[in-house]
């Protein structure tokens, strides 16, 4: 299994974004993306200056309906 590098929430929104995500609704520093297509949201939490943790950065991308080696590939 490939090891998850660290990533920011932004870097992460960008990637969802080029998936075909489109930013639906924001609460506070949450930001939750839809994918119409695949009928999918995901939530990012959005902290300025700080990393995701690579558990939750996985579970975001599995949710979405990634790997973290589609992550990789796809960036």
């Amino acid at each position: 299994m490939t090891r998850m590098p660290q990533v920011s929430a932004r870097e992460l929104a960008r990637f969802l974004k080029s998936q075909g995500f489109k930013e639906d609704r924001q609460s506070g520093s949450h930001v939750t993306f839809w994918n119409e297509e695949k009928q999918i949201s995901v939530t990012i939490p959005i902290h300025t200056g700080c990393d995701l943790g690579r558990g939750l950065a996985i579970r975001i991308l599995k949710d979405a309906g990634f790997t973290v080696e589609d992550y990789l590939q796809l960036r």
